[in-house]
């Protein structure tokens, strides 16, 4: 495989850099982008990596330009690699034609119907090529690994993190979509990366592998506000604390007062995630 990186742009920030690069990828049969901070603590040794997963319409310049986080990562020494949010440029039919299904909405999964299943393949580029770039190119703790993500995003990093238990030393979200099976956003997805059949969507709903397999996460940090448009429709996290209490599972599931989907949301709570995963990746 093919494992060069094509630099698309380097930028100074709190002493590290930020990075955005490019590369072909053997997973998703085509050219990948994503983007990484290291902090300054990389210039004398390898450090933790945590990777965020992005929502619907994001790219993987979204989260370094809106998250606010390259401050506190400085100072935790704590790398931080964004993946972008689907394959681009496929030549799919109509593959951006509906902002909820195709570009920059592969939902993490690994598709497996015509002609999504030979380019949507987010799941294993997400938890294995990505990686090995990482381990390969960066000066990366690979036995340090967390994961966050918002919305689609964090639907991502929950199931990335459930079908590889111990794999993640940390996982958190923002305003995941929770059970995707039982809403719009995600049976519109499931549908078209894998067929009418639910039973084989089973195993991307976040709720529904915490019910099958019980207790296999980190302590779960999940922060949600009270204003989200999409809170009662798509993101459901009342059924996210329902499977966890049936199985076990450890989770502080906060409810934020006023604050939306956005990225004002996001960037507010941003030290409560950073600390919480710091604590975990450095211990």
């Amino acid at each position: 495989m093919d494992t060069t990186l094509r630099p698309a742009s380097e930028h100074r920030c709190f002493g590290g850099t930020v990075a955005f690069y490019r590369h072909d990828s053997a997973v998703c049969g085509g050219e990948m982008r994503f983007s990484v901070y290291v902090p300054p603590q990389a210039q004398t040794g390898k450090v933790p990596v945590l990777y965020f997963l992005s929502g619907l319409t994001c790219t993987e310049e979204t989260f370094q330009i809106k998250g606010g986080a390259q401050r506190l990562a400085a100072e935790l020494g704590v790398m931080l690699v964004v993946p972008d949010t689907s394959p681009r440029d496929t030549g799919i039919a109509n593959e951006s034609a509906d902002w909820e299904v195709g570009t920059a909405a592969g939902f993490y999964v690994d598709a497996t119907q015509a002609p999504w299943a030979s380019r949507f393949r987010m799941f294993s580029y997400v938890t294995q090529e990505l990686p090995g770039l990482i381990g390969k190119h960066f000066p990366a703790r690979m036995d340090r690994e967390g994961i966050f993500g918002h919305s689609m995003g964090g639907h991502g990093a929950l199931v990335c993190a459930l079908r590889q238990p111990g794999r993640y030393r940390s996982v958190s979200a923002f305003a995941p979509i929770c059970a995707p099976m039982r809403v719009p956003w995600g049976q519109k997805a499931f549908r078209t990366y894998f067929g009418a059949d639910s039973e084989a969507w089973k195993q991307w709903d976040t709720t529904e592998l915490i019910r099958a397999a019980g207790t296999r996460l980190p302590p779960l940090l999940v922060d949600q506000g009270t204003r989200d448009k999409f809170l009662g429709d798509q993101l459901k996290p009342e059924f996210l604390r329902e499977a966890c209490e049936q199985a076990g599972q450890p989770l502080t599931l906060r409810s934020q007062d006023g604050y939306d989907h956005g990225y004002y949301f996001v960037s507010t709570f941003m030290e409560d995630h950073l600390r919480y995963h710091a604590a975990a990746l450095t211990a």
